[in-house]
């Protein structure tokens, strides 16, 4: 059978070698932590504790802000020391509680559905706003929004992106590695919502093991079935994996929904499991420290607010300089210049690399190969939208189809003139989006 795939992408260095078979260590926080309020897209929460409060684990300490929007629970039992900016991975400054843990983990009592079957659609989509769910593999959209479209009869398709196509994240794969029942769950539930919907595993053919495994779980499950894709980059972009599984096509104007289609993030399945079954809201997830810089590179089981320095550390630290610090994959991921940040329901690992190659090459001029077209997911001509970012045309990026790109990198990536295709071309829709709000 031939593996479902996407016209386009590219096949990058994955480095997963380097953590893939590390299994999950859980990793105990020290000392503070913070908590920025914007974790999602959407309202920021809104902070229910004041300073100087005390606080247990599994408390809500800051309430959704609106519906596009999802509380924060504390990852530790600890005292409430400060409400103030704080700088976050992307190097903005965020509104922030910080806890100051005394390391005892003093827990909240929670609530456990013995039969989750019984549920109603209202009280299962109630756990999972209540839990603080967002989309862990991507953006941060709340959950509870994404599972609530306006037509729900509509929904063919619940995919869960178990790709993973970012190189040298492993994140997922451990989780899948070991705990594949909790993800198989995690869609039973979902399915739940949808009665006319099938479930579908979609992963990389370079994780065979993970595919031999949610085949095995999901054998007697009429409803659920594993679409093996071919490994290539970026097959776990929502609209690349929507046309591998459906080949159904969506646009920037399209929500997923309109294709009759929700896709879902391996740890956000897993999100869902432990609030409607568990009673326990979002609070930790699986962190992936890797690279070549790094000693002993790592899968740990983290608290949401801990500090990447305090990882590092716990992966052995640096073996040699490091050149480039990463939030997240070469691909999409964001250059750090401070390790003294904290982890957020949407980051899924560090990378540090003995070589930053993008700051030692040397942009050229085009030479019109057409290299960045042909691996283009969205089939744009990058090359011809990077000349109108550079020139401020935004008349004619829209025209080309511009607002289009899925930011993956795949252009910049095959450049032979080493031009950052994809830098100017988000840069540009970024603009235009911007302005297109003010209006």
């Amino acid at each position: 059978m031939a593996l479902m795939t996407f016209k386009g992408g590219v096949h990058p260095y994955d480095g997963k070698g380097l953590s893939k078979d590390k299994p999950i260590r859980e990793l105990l926080p020290k000392g503070e932590l913070v908590y920025p309020l914007s974790q999602h897209i959407g309202a920021p929460a809104n902070p229910i504790v004041a300073v100087g409060d005390t606080v247990l684990r599994g408390q809500k300490i800051a309430e959704a802000g609106g519906f596009v929007s999802a509380p924060i629970y504390a990852s530790v039992s600890g005292t409430v020391k400060k409400i103030e900016p704080r700088r976050v991975a992307v190097g903005d400054m965020v509104k922030s509680i910080v806890i100051e843990s005394d390391g005892e983990m003093k827990e909240v009592a929670y609530a456990r559905t013995q039969d989750p079957s019984s549920l109603s659609v209202e009280e299962i989509i109630g756990k999972i706003k209540e839990a603080g769910i967002v989309g862990m593999g991507g953006a941060g959209f709340p959950t509870h929004v994404k599972l609530s479209p306006k037509e729900p009869d509509k929904i063919e398709y619940i995919i869960a992106n178990c790709a993973e196509c970012e190189p040298y994240l492993t994140s997922d794969y451990r989780r899948m590695v070991e705990q594949p029942e909790k993800l198989v769950a995690g869609m039973k539930i979902v399915l739940q919502l949808f009665p006319k919907a099938k479930g579908v595993f979609g992963v990389e053919d370079n994780k065979p093991d993970c595919i031999a495994k949610l085949k095995e779980l999901v054998s007697n499950e009429p409803r659920m079935e594993v679409a093996a894709l071919q490994t290539k980059y970026p097959q776990g972009g929502e609209r690349q994996l929507i046309y591998a599984v459906t080949k159904r096509a969506i646009n920037s104007k399209m929500l997923p929904a309109d294709a009759g289609c929700i896709v879902d993030n391996v740890e956000t399945l897993v999100a869902i499991y432990n609030a409607v079954v568990l009673g326990v809201p979002l609070m930790n997830r699986i962190f992936t420290v890797t690279g070549n810089a790094v000693a002993e590179p790592q899968n740990f089981y983290v608290c949401i607010g801990s500090n990447y320095r305090e990882m590092l550390d716990a992966a052995g630290g640096l073996k040699t300089e490091c050149k480039k610090m990463i939030a997240g994959g070469p691909m999409m991921g964001f250059a750090m210049f401070d390790l003294d940040v904290p982890t957020t329901k949407t980051t899924s690992a560090l990378l540090c690399l003995t070589e930053d190659e993008v700051a030692e090459n040397e942009s050229t001029a085009c030479i019109n190969c057409g290299r960045c077209v042909e691996a283009c997911p969205e089939l744009l001509a990058p090359s011809r939208l990077a000349d109108y970012a550079e020139r401020g045309q935004d008349g004619v990026f829209e025209k080309w189809h511009g607002l289009e790109c899925v930011e993956c990198g795949s252009c910049s990536y095959v450049c032979p003139a080493k031009r950052p295709l994809a830098q100017s071309v988000k840069t540009m829709k970024k603009q235009i989006l911007a302005a297109k709000r003010k209006k």
